[in-house]
């Protein structure tokens, strides 16, 4: 209605209109504003906005979140009902689950159509998924896609069809970043290996094994970059000790069989390993736990899930600790971001997730309602198998579990 049809409408309430303006300023279901930007939003002068946020507080449509925030208590009069297209990492890893599940949630709170699609890990599929994504014309695309030869790829048929884009943890040429802080939580695990090396091991460190994922790229790859500097950081006599970068592709077969060939051959008597995430850091641990060399590592994970706390909690277990993402988080604050990005909000190039450091002592602390969930599969109750088959000690082969059916599994996925 124009500002002139209003002046001639005698039955027009002038107070109910400057209300809606300042109910229309708020974009989302929970979005919190200062008065100033209601006001700029409102186009209403900044004291008729106070005395109508005031009074609409007051009768309970309007609440007052922080010493200057409000937050509307009624879903905004003009939302657009938006269309959201997001392909999945996979479905194998709780990791990837956690993430979907939250994003899920996330957008039936706030009333969004999310199209969930599954890349499954395979380069193919994400890209005929995001041509399946384009042809339902959503209103914007998160892609959670691990291979990084493909992201440009990918990108680009999201560009062409003019549909912004959110990627998850891999980089893609011109999407919004969200996700980890490779660095920092790389060296957040560093800096805790090269305590734990002084408390347990007076600073005798021989080897220095990293696990990588590369075919995710440099951006993951940061993640042990910033280990290995962390690790510096807290023991500088580590610089003297060999460095082994074996690729485990951020799989726990895969990462079981390079560590267990590398075992093979090497001679160091102290060793700790860096992985690119947990199923890496597990896999590690259940190869010198078969090679009787158990008590020689300290591992460090990334993640902190669940297999991975599973993990952290079995006695005397020697993955020393886990920098957590949050996956169980991610999805509110994706939500958040694209609703930043199609209302046309200044959104940075990179929004990362918050990190911290979970260790044995502290796994209960960040997740105390673990035992309420089924435990992972590949952290479940260790198998005994004979000392005489494996070597060392009786207690170490008490330490050996599920070796016969990581190999099985893998050779099943070789074939």
């Amino acid at each position: 209605m124009s500002s002139n049809l209003r002046s001639r409408d005698p039955y027009l309430v002038k107070s109910v209109v400057h209300s809606s303006k300042i109910l229309s300023a708020f974009c989302s279901v929970g979005e919190a504003l200062p008065l100033k930007e209601i006001a700029e939003r409102s186009g209403l002068p900044k004291t008729m906005a106070f005395r109508l946020l005031h009074t609409l507080e007051t009768c309970g449509i309007v609440e007052k979140v922080g010493k200057n925030l409000y937050q509307s208590n009624i879903r905004p009069l003009k939302q657009k009902l938006y269309r959201l297209g997001y392909a999945a990492q996979g479905t194998d890893y709780e990791f990837s689950r956690e993430v979907s599940a939250s994003l899920q949630r996330a957008a039936t709170a706030e009333g969004i159509e999310l199209i969930s699609l599954d890349n499954r890990y395979s380069p193919k599929i994400a890209q005929s998924n995001a041509d399946l994504l384009v042809r339902e014309k959503v209103d914007l695309a998160i892609e959670f896609q691990t291979d990084e030869t493909v992201a440009p790829i990918v990108a680009a048929k999201y560009r062409e069809a003019n549909i912004p884009m959110i990627a998850i943890d891999i980089p893609h040429p011109g999407a919004t970043y969200y996700g980890a802080n490779n660095y920092e939580a790389g060296l957040i695990g560093g800096r805790h290996l090269g305590r734990w090396v002084k408390e347990h091991w007076h600073s005798e460190l021989d080897e220095i094994i990293l696990l990588e994922l590369r075919r995710a790229g440099n951006l993951p790859q940061m993640r042990l970059t910033g280990m290995l500097v962390g690790l510096h950081l807290s023991l500088p006599q580590a610089k003297n000790c060999l460095v082994k970068h074996l690729n485990g592709d951020g799989d726990w077969g895969r990462s079981f069989e390079a560590v267990r060939r590398h075992l093979q051959f090497t001679r160091s008597r102290r060793l700790v390993v860096g992985a690119i995430n947990d199923l890496s850091a597990i896999g590690a641990l259940r190869a010198f736990e078969e090679a009787g060399r158990a008590e020689t590592c300290a591992i460090m994970g990334q993640n902190a899930s669940p297999e991975g706390r599973a993990e952290l909690r079995e006695p005397n277990t020697h993955l020393i600790g886990s920098v957590a993402f949050f996956p169980e988080r991610y999805g509110p604050d994706l939500i958040r971001v694209s609703l930043d990005i199609l209302n046309k909000k200044l959104v940075p190039p990179a929004v990362f997730v918050e990190h911290k450091l979970v260790t044995p002592s502290t796994v209960d602390h960040f997740y105390p309602n673990d035992s309420l969930m089924q435990p992972p599969s590949l952290a479940g109750p260790r198998q005994t198998l004979p000392s005489t088959k494996l070597g060392g000690s009786e207690a170490d082969s008490r330490r050996v579990r599920y070796v016969v059916k990581v190999l099985a599994a893998h050779e099943k996925e070789e074939s």
